[in-house]
């Protein structure tokens, strides 16, 4: 079937119903803050998302990963695993408590697991309509008003997902502007410290290609994995610069302002990732200094958001080590960063 009609047809069937019912129908339904802090959240771990909000400080979780179980399947789970299906009985209860509370969630979809082993939901299913009826699955479950999609490694290359990825936003985008339901999409992506390479511009080209909106470009600002010294927090700005020059390619009517509102940044705190898997670069290290200097120049440049992975990550209970999922590396206070980066 053409492009086309496949569209067609998956508008029409979510527009008729034959989707599920919306969870929270009649909800009123809020968008996050124009520029807002919202670190990661591993939801893989045993620790309670509201519990962690309330301890951290971080009233805005982005919730890590959404993705299907095997390559092939159109089934969105968290991190794959059908013990934990998209569902109000899975992080239902606890996304009520933080909003409560005054914050809200935002599910990420994607991740570097997924990404390379292609069950990430658009690598790993084929058909666009489906795709789209996860997302809105996501969208109606827990009443979230916006999604992140987290493309690098080998989803990166794969053009026919990237294709599918953006068709299917476009889908659930009509599909919300019909029942007048705020929905804004993040990209994050891998990029060097000049800012984004060609296979990360091809996914936002792609998104203007088929009519996705994109609302926030969020850049992961380390594993540069170039054998080089790094001042992460100097990178994270040379990285934003290089990215509001391709955002202004893509958009040329927006002005810098606009074009700064939609960038997004992600650190990762402590010592990284690289280096720790046999590379043999010198280690990246966010220190407590650079996230305040980071904060500064965030809030300076009005960007529209600012991460970290991850909150599990922030505390000082592995001076010295690099690249663990549940300690920094470095010297701290338990959510010192958070307490430093929830400023913005």
């Amino acid at each position: 079937m053409p492009a086309t009609r496949i569209l067609a047809a998956a508008v029409a069937a979510i527009v008729a119903g034959a989707l599920p019912a919306p969870a929270y129908a009649g909800q009123r339904h809020r968008t996050l803050p124009a520029h807002v802090f919202a670190p990661y959240f591993q939801t893989y771990t045993d620790a309670d998302p509201a519990a962690v909000s309330k301890a951290s400080g971080a009233r805005y979780l982005t919730m890590a990963f959404l993705q299907t179980q095997a390559t092939g399947s159109c089934d969105i789970l968290w991190n794959g695993d059908p013990a934990t299906p998209v569902s109000p009985a899975v992080h239902g209860t606890q996304i009520a408590r933080i909003r409560a509370a005054g914050g809200d969630v935002v599910p990420s979809f994607g991740g570097y697991s997924a990404d390379s082993t292609a069950t990430e939901i658009a690598d790993s299913c084929t058909d666009v309509g489906k795709i789209a009826a996860a997302y809105r699955k996501v969208v109606t479950t827990y009443g979230v008003t916006r999604l992140d999609m987290d493309i690098e490694d080998a989803s990166l290359n794969n053009t026919a997902a990237i294709d599918r990825r953006n068709q299917a936003i476009h889908l659930v985008q009509r599909w919300a502007e019909r029942q007048h339901r705020p929905l804004q999409i993040v990209y994050t992506l891998p990029t060097a410290p000049g800012g984004l390479e060609d296979n990360a511009i091809n996914v936002l080209a792609s998104a203007r290609r088929y009519g996705a909106r994109v609302d926030i470009v969020n850049i992961m600002t380390f594993d540069y994995y170039d054998d080089q010294a790094h001042d992460m927090a100097a990178d994270t700005r040379t990285a934003a610069a290089g990215l509001v020059a391709t955002l202004r390619e893509l958009y040329p009517h927006r002005s810098d302002r606009q074009l700064w509102a939609m960038v997004g940044v992600t650190e990762m705190i402590g010592i990284d990732d690289y280096g720790s898997g046999g590379e043999t670069g010198p280690l990246e290290v966010l220190t407590l200094a650079g996230a305040r200097d980071v904060t500064r120049w965030a809030a300076a440049h009005r960007i529209g958001e600012l991460s970290f992975w991850a909150l599990g990550r922030d505390n000082g209970g592995c001076p010295g080590t690099p690249g663990s999922d549940d300690c920094s590396g470095v010297v701290q206070k338990p959510y010192e960063f958070t307490h430093i980066m929830g400023r913005f």
